[in-house]
């Protein structure tokens, strides 16, 4: 088979075989097939798309690219279970997750990303903490998620190569928001880590990949169909993302929210819905609770009593951080040398975000990456990010920029004030109260 073949019959619309899409991804793993030709093959599916059974070939594919887990001898006492974000701005959802399914008898082998696109990456927030290994042996990782109870990495050599490497390139070639290459991106790390149970989380709004609701629906229809079909029970929320989650965006600002979160110096609304509901969402699916209300209830315990800060604590200690991480991260935490307050021009209440913006404002302070082998600032990004409804002036700006200087902080205010819009009076907002940050679950996909 020839690579440019099979681009061009995808390009021209035509459905591909099971082992034409396995050549194309044996050929992205062993690195045969050149990186022009990986965007081009992405080009091509993000314009024509992907039948089911096209997206499930691939998916199968990328999870067989590597090795695949398996905990059945691995000494669990509950099940194995994991949870999958779309990707928002100011989504650090997954780093107090993990401890607190933990802490409710779960056991978490949480396979991350880097940041892609306008959107954080929870590697780059675990890379803020010093020592932290985020690509550790499969051995080590193993034991963590056995002997602390959750892991969070990245994506080794041994699973789901072809992914890393199609990920990577997806990211600089404007073909990330493709709804048969997200599903199989995402599903391909899930099967290979062996997962019993998995909670999707799909965002839509301004700052999602799925801008549209419809989008959304259709992503997680995909994946909840895809998952479901090769054995892994799999459900779906659709949640907002029409604006910052959280009061933070950045890595090692996001790190120190999620500190407060769990130890309960200050949780904010609308992040703490979506953390519960996904959570709960979790422990049903592993037999951990039998209602969502019961979910919450032990959700609550494992906050109230510290267990899932010490699990945090654990996690970090054990996959090389210091271990002393959550008495003392202010020590060890980057900040950034010029920190100011972005005051608006005019006084008023915050009507609208565009959430990609301010994304994209993290990026150019540094937050993020241009280029797949950029390096990034941790200590960059900004905090306390205006929230829908909220008021601004004076003496309430619409965020705190962190930046590594001068010019790169006014440039990042500047941002901010064409991102933020403002309205003399408080807007009815879709997605500002905190009843609108869920959406939908999704359960099952028609038939």
């Amino acid at each position: 088979m020839l690579p440019q073949e099979i681009i061009r019959r995808k390009r021209d619309g035509e459905a591909l075989s099971d082992d034409e899409i396995a050549f194309m991804v044996r050929g992205i793993a062993d690195e045969t097939i050149s990186e022009g030709q990986v965007a081009a093959f992405a080009m091509a599916v993000f314009f024509q798309g992907m039948t089911m059974a096209e997206r499930v070939a691939l998916t199968r594919g990328m999870t067989q690219s590597g090795r695949v887990l398996d905990w059945s001898n691995a000494g669990f006492s509950g099940p194995v279970l994991d949870k999958h974000s779309t990707g928002g701005v100011g989504d650090k959802v997954s780093l107090m997750l993990a401890p607190m399914v933990a802490a409710c008898g779960g056991h978490v082998p949480m396979i991350s990303g880097r940041g892609l696109g306008h959107t954080g990456g929870t590697l780059d927030k675990f890379d803020s903490i010093p020592g932290y290994d985020t690509s550790p042996t499969i051995e080590r990782f193993r034991d963590v998620v056995r002997d602390v109870g959750c892991a969070v990495i990245g994506q080794t050599a041994d699973l789901a190569p072809a992914d890393k490497r199609f990920y990577g390139i997806r990211d600089v070639t404007a073909t990330v928001e493709s709804i048969p290459l997200i599903t199989a991106s995402i599903l391909s790390k899930k099967l290979a880590a062996g997962l019993d149970g998995l909670v999707m989380d799909v965002k839509t709004g301004s700052g999602a990949f799925a801008a549209s609701r419809k989008m959304a629906l259709s992503l997680a229809e995909s994946i909840v169909a895809v998952a479901n079909g090769a054995g892994m029970a799999t459900t779906a929320l659709i949640t907002d993302m029409n604006q910052v989650l959280g009061h933070s965006a950045g890595n090692a600002v996001e790190v120190a929210e999620t500190l407060d979160y769990l130890t309960g110096r200050r949780r904010n609304t609308r992040l703490h819905e979506v953390v519960m509901a996904l959570c709960s969402e979790m422990l049903v699916l592993g037999k951990l609770a039998e209602t969502p209300e019961d979910a919450a209830a032990r959700l609550d315990r494992a906050l109230d009593s510290g267990a899932a800060a010490e699990i945090f604590g654990k996690m970090v200690s054990a996959l090389g951080g210091p271990a002393d991480f959550m008495e003392r991260s202010e020590s060890y935490l980057a900040t950034a040398p010029v920190v100011q307050p972005v005051y608006p021009e005019t006084n008023g209440f915050v009507s609208e975000v565009d959430t990609r913006a301010v994304g994209v404002a993290v990026v150019t302070l540094g937050g993020g990456r241009r280029r797949a082998s950029d390096a990034i600032d941790h200590s960059v990004g900004f905090t306390e990010v205006a929230a829908l409804g909220d008021e601004v002036g004076s003496d309430r700006p619409l965020a705190v920029v962190h930046a590594k200087d001068e010019s790169s902080a006014q440039a990042a205010a500047d941002e901010i004030r064409s991102a933020l819009s403002i309205a003399d009076e408080r807007p009815e907002t879709p997605g500002s109260s905190t009843s609108e940050t869920v959406y939908e679950y999704i359960r099952e996909t028609a038939s």
